[in-house]
């Protein structure tokens, strides 16, 4: 059975790159455009993996989703790797790295993410 990976971010030709990346190598992908639909769309379809955005609705929205999936019994053990535009070397006033209590996710990728750095990263967690 193939890995599935739920894609959440609100511009729509990254969504429709990464998926055709992914379905490529033999993934399964469902998309959404937001931190609401995201998260249900996880509860129901049990991602193996979930690549999730930064900055949708609001500037912090992947931050908090992040924070959901952790405090969810039924999805934090679901791997989860952020884009994101927001460059590690703006001087912002917090960390930008995984950390299972600020930020728990896997990896921190910026955009635009190179191919082979994205399915290195996803392979780690899961196969197609």
């Amino acid at each position: 059975m193939p890995g599935k990976i739920l894609i959440i971010d609100d511009d729509a030709d990254f969504r429709e790159a990464i998926s055709m990346l992914l379905e490529a190598k033999g993934y399964s992908v469902s998309t959404s455009a937001n931190g609401k639909d995201g998260l249900d769309k996880a509860k129901s379809i049990k991602p193996s993996l979930i690549l999730l955005d930064v900055m949708m609705t609001t500037k912090t929205e992947g931050f908090d989703l992040a924070q959901q999936f952790k405090s969810s019994k039924d999805l934090n053990k679901i791997p989860v790797i952020i884009i994101t535009g927001i460059k590690k070397d703006m001087n912002l006033p917090f960390s930008f790295e995984a950390d299972n209590d600020w930020l728990p996710v896997k990896a921190v990728l910026e955009k635009p993410v190179k191919p082979d750095i994205l399915l290195s990263e996803i392979e780690k967690y899961v196969k197609a």
